[in-house]
C-alpha cells in the first residue's frame, strides 16, 4: 500500500489514493488483479466483455469480498446486452463504469442519476468533446503506443489536444509504466495515467507464467501493429502466429473467424442473433465492412488462448510499446508504491523557477 499521495481531479472523483488506473483488459482484469490494484491505491477496472452477465455479477461480488477500495467495471457500449450489464452495476453498487466506446447519452444519464462515475475511453479529440458534452465525468485518452486496438496519434500529441478541448478530468493511456511517465502526464494537464501491460506483468495477474515470460523476453522491436486479427489496427507481440495471420488470404481468414465466432458464442453465452446485433452496431459505429465484422470474432478467442490457456503458439498477446521495457513482475502494491516514489523523486529533481 502506497503512503505517497498526489491528489488530482481523478483521485477526488473516484476516491482512490493514487492517480493510477488499471485498465479493463479482457481475460486479464479479473477479480484477483482488480482487487490487488484497488488495495494498492489504484483504480482497478474489471473487464466484462468476455464474461456472461451472470459471470459479471459473480466477479463484482468477488472483488467486493476481497477489497473495500473503489473499483470499476468496463463495458462495451455497443453490446446488445449493455442495458442488462448496467443494471448489474447499479444493483451491485459499483462506483465507476468505464467504456471502450462512447456510450449513448441516455446510458450516461442512467448511470449518473444513480451516482456512478462514467469514464469513456477515446482515441480522438472530437470523441472526447462528444462524450464530455453528453455528461461523462472523465475521459480516458489512449495514444497510439497503447496495446490492443489502437490509433495512429501518439499520446504526446493526442493528450494535450484533449486536455485543451474538455473541462473534465483526462486520464492518459498509452506508453506509461513508471513514475516519470506519471509526472509527464500531469505536466501535460492529465489527472492521472492508465496502464494495461504494466499491470498484466505483475505477480497478481492470472496470466500464465509462460506468457508472462514471453512478454519479459521481448524488446521494443518485438511489439507490432497488425490488422490481420480483426481488420482493425491491433498492437501486440510479434509471434509466429501473427506472422502466419499476416500471410493468410481472405478466405482462410474468414473461415478462421467463423470457427472463432462459434467458440466465442459458446463461451460468452450469446445467441447468434445477439452476435449479429453486436456486429451491426460495430459495422455502423466504426464504418466496418462485413468482412471486418466477421474477423472481429477472432479477437476474444485468440486472446483467451494466450491469456487463459497459456498457448503463446495459438494465441495473440496484446501489448503496449512499453512492454519491451518491462523486465520484472512486482505485486500491484509494489508497483504502485514504486511509481509514486519515482514520481515524487522526479518532481524533486525538476529545476525551480526563480
Amino acid at each position: 500500500m502506497s503512503d505517497t499521495a498526489i491528489a488530482t481531479a481523478l483521485t477526488e472523483l473516484v476516491g482512490v489514493r493514487t492517480p493510477i488506473v488499471q485498465t479493463g483488459m479482457g481475460w486479464v482484469a479479473g477479480p484477483r488483479l482488480v482487487s490487488a490494484a484497488a488495495d494498492a491505491g489504484a483504480l482497478g477496472i474489471l473487464a466484462s466483455a468476455t464474461m456472461t452477465p451472470e459471470q459479471l455479477r459473480s466477479a463484482v461480488r468477488e472483488v467486493r469480498s476481497r477489497t473495500d477500495a473503489p473499483f470499476g467495471v468496463n463495458l462495451r457500449a455497443d453490446a446488445s446486452d449493455a442495458g442488462e450489464r448496467v443494471r448489474i452495476i447499479l444493483d451491485e453498487g459499483v462506483r465507476v463504469a468505464s467504456f471502450a466506446l462512447a456510450p449513448r447519452p441516455e446510458l450516461i444519464a442512467r448511470l449518473k442519476d444513480a451516482g456512478v462515475v462514467v469514464i469513456p475511453s477515446v482515441g480522438a479529440r472530437q470523441h472526447a468533446e462528444k462524450v464530455a458534452a453528453w455528461g461523462a465525468d472523465a475521459v480516458l485518452v489512449q495514444g497510439g503506443e497503447g496495446g490492443g486496438h489502437t490509433g495512429s496519434v501518439a499520446t504526446t500529441v493526442l493528450l494535450p489536444q484533449v486536455v485543451d478541448a474538455v473541462d473534465i478530468p483526462v486520464i492518459a493511456a498509452g506508453g506509461f509504466r513508471d513514475g516519470r511517465g506519471l509526472v509527464a502526464a500531469l505536466a501535460y494537464g492529465a489527472a492521472g495515467i492508465a496502464m494495461g501491460t504494466r499491470f498484466l506483468l505483475t505477480s497478481d495477474s492470472t496470466v500464465p507464467d509462460a506468457v508472462k515470460a514471453r512478454y519479459l523476453a521481448s524488446g521494443v522491436q518485438d511489439v507490432t501493429v497488425t490488422t490481420k486479427v480483426d481488420g482493425l489496427p491491433h498492437r501486440m507481440l510479434r509471434s509466429d502466429l501473427v506472422d502466419a495471420l499476416e500471410r493468410s488470404g481472405r478466405t482462410a481468414s474468414l473461415l478462421r473467424a467463423l470457427r472463432h465466432a462459434s467458440a466465442f458464442k459458446q463461451d460468452s453465452g450469446m445467441s447468434w442473433a445477439g452476435m449479429v446485433r453486436d456486429g451491426l452496431a460495430m459495422k455502423h459505429g466504426k464504418g466496418l465492412t462485413w468482412s471486418q465484422v466477421l474477423l472481429a470474432a477472432n479477437t476474444p478467442m485468440l486472446l483467451k488462448a494466450a491469456m487463459v490457456d497459456g498457448r503463446t503458439d495459438l494465441g495473440v498477446m496484446a501489448c503496449g510499446q512499453v512492454g519491451g521495457l518491462i523486465d520484472d513482475l512486482p505485486s500491484c502494491a509494489e508497483l504502485v508504491e514504486r511509481i509514486m516514489m519515482e514520481a515524487c523523486a522526479t518532481l524533486g529533481r525538476l529545476p525551480t523557477v526563480e
